[in-house]
Order: structure tokens, then C-alpha cells, then sequence
């Protein structure tokens, strides 16, 4: 009976059965539903019945598929638009107290402020063109309390404090203001710095130097290069009284020790880059006095300096030997001379007229002898003279600075000249002895060459290598060109691929269950207008028509038009729905019954 009902009527025909009038069509489905839903009285037993003929109804719409997809496409769509419209959260505060953070989130629902936490719940989000202005207006409210303190904390001091209290908050504040200090700078993201600061003694023998101990928190993919962990060292000693820059350690947060030993024990850093310095300074100048006599990249150089860090000093006293008198500078002279002369004295008896001093003399001295009554006679003579010259002395003090260049090697090799003849053919050509020697005295110009220091030079004239293409040889499905372009159409192709599966497997079933295409015309199973229908639900000519009738019909039907056929099945199906409604009850029911 089904499959009768089925081939009775077009599945075309259904939007006709829909147009006409349903009053008189009455299925026992249809009654036994009604039973059902009055025995349930409105219950729960027909709210479920309900439920299940609307999704039943819903599963055989066949534009159910095509609507759903359209909800989800509008529903992704419009989620997207949402998550762009997303405020961008970034780091208001992190590594914070229970205390603090309790505090700023009051803070931040006081201000009605959204916000929210990290994964590891370690830092507080906000959007990110809040961020300023939230720091300034909990920075005005004293929040966060926890951070690093510094001489602020001297404001508060208690009448009557002791002076250990009074020291442990000193050291305190030059703790906290170093750390703000270091924090400043833009690769470290906080900082720690600890100071051993000793009690001051009277005693020579007992003093200690003070010494600091500072933990870096650098910024993910940041370091500390070998000058600004020297900048930071001399930095700590310099605001520490007393404080010698070896006493000063620096430690990242991965444990890395970033202070290197003393310079005595080698060279340190900044010796480094100062024998670099030398040796760049001096290429680039012999690479720009060369650059334009034969252009870019036809004149190499390379300079090796040898420099000299002892500081040495010397202090030397020389003397040495006089020339003749008279060239020779007097310092001092001295002369003495005696004579000692004999001179007639008194004779007779000793008395008082003996004792007398002599006479002075009644003659002119210059009287020859002989000439006066009285003669003397020199008894002895002596003179003595001493010169004293001074000596010469040469004191010399020489304290020699570090970083003198010792010796400069400089190598040089320059390319061949490019020459093009009338024809416009270029060709390589070396350099002439004359070209060459002028090269070599204008480097030693540019490198401030000094023989007596032991500097060498050493130019080259060669033809230099063109660079050879690592891909030369290589067949030409292996170039990173092709593979590149296979790589872009296997991409386009994976995309082409997975849209044709979407389309295949997703859309055009949903389009075929919306819009189902046109079945067929069975004209020939259709009884006409004025034919009886017998009570199995078949018309007497489908029962008794032969092959070649239903042939001749099919022939006649293809040549009709499509509205034609459209129409004569509708008014086909009108007929049988007015001269019996059961049948159409019977295949409403088999139609029901197949699309569960």
C-alpha cells in the first residue's frame, strides 16, 4: 500500500497537496496524536510529543542543513568581530603581596576599571591605555607599599630611636635608592642590592672596606654587556663611603656571576675594546684614503696593533764629570795666606822697658833695606785656597702611560684595474710598480707609520675572486627558487584541496536538501481528471495500460514543456485529493513514515 501510495503521486505534487484545501484530510496519525495529547491533558507526555514532532519536523526540513550553516558562518563572524573589539590587556603590577594586590584590585573596582590575572596569576592586567594612569593614581595613593623604599623612610623617624635603628635604616634607604637606581636602567627589570656596610673603629688595624652584593633581573631576551656591568659596579662603589669596586658583586637571575676578576690578572674589557678601537680606526682610515683611487670593495686592509698596558715608573739620578776651569761653574772660593816676619826686639835686662811693644816704623816701607835703623826678615809664608765647583746632576722622574701602540702591522691587498678599451671591452690589469709604490706610501701616511717603533707594511696586488653562486651546480628543480615556488603551489593547492572538500562534502548536500531538484514527470501513473479511481488507490489505467502506452505517453509528456508538466501534475493530484482524501492521507503518511 506504501509503495503504491508512493508511485501514485509526484513528490512534485506536494506543493500542490500543501495549496489545497486541508479540511477534509484527516490521517489516523493524525487522531491517535490527538488521543494522545488529549490523555495527557497538556502534561508531560504532550509536551514531549510535541517536542518530538517539532524536531522531527525540523530533521525533515530540508533547508534545516543550509540554515544551520548559515547561523554558525554568522555566529563566527560575529565572534570575531567581538575578539577584535577585545580591549588589549597588558602588565599593571606583578610580583605582588597579598596585601598590595588585594589593595590595588579595591582600587582598581573603586575605579571601575576591568582587569584580570595572568595565567600564573603572578601580575594584575589591565587594558593597555590605562596602564599609565592607573600607576600614576596608585603611586598617588601609596600603592604598591611592598616595593623598594628609599630615603623617604628617614621622613618618619621616631623621637628617641636608637642609633643601631637608626644605622639599619640608613642602610635600608641606600639599599632601596640603588635599586631604583639600577631598576632605571632599560634592560634590567628589578633589582636587589644587599650592602655589608662594618662597624667604623678607631683602630687602623681593624678597619674593613665595605663590599655590596646586587641581583639583576634582566628582561626576557636582554643581557648585560661588559660596560654596563662595569658602569654598574663603579656606580654602587662610588655611593657607598670607602667602598673599593672589587668589593662589588653582580649576579643575573639565572645564577650567571657578571663582575670579572681584576684587571691584573689580564686584560679586561675595556683594554679589549680599546686595542679594537685602534685597529678599526686605523682600517677605516686606510680604507678611506684607498676607496677613492680604485672604488668600494676593490681595497682591502686589515690592521693587527700591538699595544702596550704596563705602567711603568722610573726615577734616575745622573752625574756627570766636569770640564776644564773655565767652562766649569765656581759654586764657592775660599783664599788664606800668612806670613810670619822677624822683628828686632828689646835687649838688656828684662824689665818693663824690654816688654814694650816695637816702635812703629820711622822709614817709608818701600825704604830699600838698610835704610832705617830697624830690619825684618820674613821667617815663613803660607797661603791656601780652596774652589769648590759644582757638579752635574740629572734627577729624572718617568711614569709612562698605559695604552701605547708598541708596533702596527697593516696588510692591504687591492684589485686588479678595470680598463675598457675603444671598443668597450673591459679587461682586468695589475698595478705598475710606480701605481703600487704610491699605495704603499699613502698607507703608511694613513697609519702614521714609524719605523723606529718597528711598524710594517705589506701591500698585494691580485686579482680578486668573483663569489661563486653555491647553487651553480645544482639542477635547476633543486634551487631555492623552485623549491620556494613548490612550496607556494602546494599551499595554494592544500587550500584549493580542503575548499573542494568543504564544498563536496558540507555545501552541496545542504544545497540538495534545500533545493531539492525536480523529480521526474510519471504522467503515466496519474489517472486523468475523469477516470475512476479503483479502492486500492490505483487508477484502472495504471493497472490495465501496457508498455507501449506508458512509452507513447512518456514521449508525448517529453515534448511538453516544463510548466506544462509541472501544472498537469498539480491539477492530477487535486483531482485524486477531491474523489478520495484517504489516499492522500495514506501517501502524507508513507511520505512521514520514510523521512524518519
Amino acid at each position: 500500500m506504501d509503495s503504491s501510495a508512493n508511485s501514485l503521486i509526484n513528490p512534485d505534487a506536494r506543493m500542490g497537496l500543501a495549496g489545497a484545501p486541508a479540511s477534509g484530510v484527516a490521517t489516523p496519525g493524525a487522531g491517535q496524536a490527538g488521543g494522545a495529547a488529549d490523555l495527557g491533558g497538556g502534561g508531560l507526555g504532550g509536551n514531549f510529543s510535541q517536542r518530538l514532532s517539532g524536531l522531527t519536523q525540523m530533521r525533515g526540513n530540508p533547508r534545516a542543513p543550509l540554515i544551520f550553516a548559515v547561523a554558525v558562518l554568522v555566529a563566527v563572524v560575529v565572534g570575531l568581530w567581538l575578539w577584535s573589539r577585545a580591549p588589549d590587556y597588558k602588565v599593571l603590577y606583578s610580583n605582588l603581596s597579598d596585601q598590595d594586590g588585594g589593595a590595588i584590585i579595591t582600587a582598581l573596582q573603586q575605579a571601575n576599571i576591568p582587569y584580570k590575572f595572568s595565567d600564573g596569576g603572578g601580575a594584575i592586567l589591565v587594558p593597555s591605555e590605562q596602564v599609565h594612569e592607573m600607576r600614576l593614581r596608585l603611586a598617588s595613593q601609596g600603592l604598591p607599599k611592598s616595593g623598594s623604599v628609599g630615603f623617604e623612610l628617614m621622613d618618619n623617624e621616631k623621637f628617641g630611636i636608637s642609633q643601631f635603628a637608626e644605622q639599619v635604616n640608613y642602610q635600608r634607604a641606600l639599599e632601596g635608592e640603588l635599586e631604583r637606581t639600577i631598576e632605571s636602567l632599560s634592560t634590567v627589570k628589578s633589582a636587589r642590592v644587599h650592602l655589608a656596610i662594618p662597624k667604623p673603629s678607631v683602630f687602623v688595624r681593624d678597619h674593613e672596606a665595605p663590599s655590596a652584593s646586587v641581583l639583576v633581573n634582566l628582561y626576557p631576551g636582554r643581557v648585560l654587556d661588559e660596560g654596563q656591568v662595569m658602569a654598574i659596579t663603579h656606580m654602587v662603589a662610588s655611593a657607598v663611603p670607602e667602598m673599593p669596586p672589587r668589593g662589588v658583586t653582580i649576579v643575573d637571575q639565572d645564577g650567571n656571576l657578571l663582575t670579572q676578576p681584576p684587571a691584573s690578572a689580564g686584560l679586561d674589557a675595556s683594554q679589549l675594546k680599546y686595542v679594537q678601537q685602534v685597529e678599526h680606526n686605523t682600517q677605516q682610515r686606510i680604507d678611506a684614503i684607498l676607496a677613492p683611487l680604485f672604488g668600494a670593495g676593490n681595497a682591502h686592509s686589515q690592521v693587527s696593533a700591538d699595544v702596550d698596558f704596563s705602567q711603568v715608573e722610573q726615577t734616575s739620578e745622573n752625574y756627570g764629570p766636569n770640564g776644564t776651569p773655565q767652562q766649569a761653574a765656581i759654586r764657592s772660593q775660599q783664599t788664606s795666606s800668612d806670613t810670619e816676619l822677624s822683628q828686632g826686639g828689646a835687649s838688656g835686662v828684662p824689665g818693663a822697658l824690654s816688654n814694650q811693644p816695637p816702635q812703629p816704623a820711622s822709614a817709608p816701607i818701600n825704604a830699600p833695606n838698610g835704610a832705617s835703623g830697624t830690619s825684618t826678615t820674613p821667617i815663613s809664608d803660607r797661603k791656601d785656597a780652596t774652589t769648590n765647583y759644582e757638579l752635574d746632576k740629572t734627577v729624572r722622574h718617568v711614569q709612562q702611560s698605559m695604552g701605547n701602540i708598541k708596533r702596527l702591522s697593516v696588510a692591504v691587498v687591492v684589485n686588479y684595474l678595470r680598463v675598457v678599451d675603444a671598443k668597450g671591452h673591459a679587461t682586468m690589469q695589475p698595478l705598475t710598480a710606480d701605481k703600487l709604490a704610491q699605495v704603499n706610501q699613502l698607507v703608511k701616511d694613513a697609519m702614521g707609520f714609524d719605523a723606529q717603533r718597528g711598524d710594517s707594511v705589506n701591500v698585494v696586488n691580485s686579482a680578486f675572486t668573483a663569489d661563486v653562486d653555491p647553487n651553480a651546480d645544482l639542477p635547476w628543480w633543486r634551487t631555492p627558487e623552485m623549491i620556494a615556488l613548490a612550496k607556494q603551489i602546494a599551499t595554494y593547492l592544500g587550500i584549493g584541496a580542503v575548499a573542494l572538500f568543504l564544498y563536496f562534502v558540507m555545501v552541496k548536500p545542504a544545497l540538495r536538501r534545500a533545493f531539492p531538484p525536480p523529480a521526474p514527470a510519471v504522467a503515466a501513473s496519474l489517472p486523468s481528471p475523469d477516470e475512476p479511481i479503483l479502492l486500492d488507490g490505483l487508477p484502472a489505467s495504471a493497472s490495465s495500460g501496457a508498455a507501449g502506452e506508458d512509452d507513447g505517453e512518456s514521449d508525448l509528456m517529453s515534448l511538453e514543456s516544463d510548466k506544462h508538466k509541472f501544472e498537469r501534475n498539480l491539477e492530477y493530484a487535486r483531482n485524486i485529493a477531491r474523489q478520495d482524501p484517504k489516499i492522500v492521507a495514506t501517501v502524507v503518511k508513507s511520505w512521514v513514515s520514510d523521512e524518519r
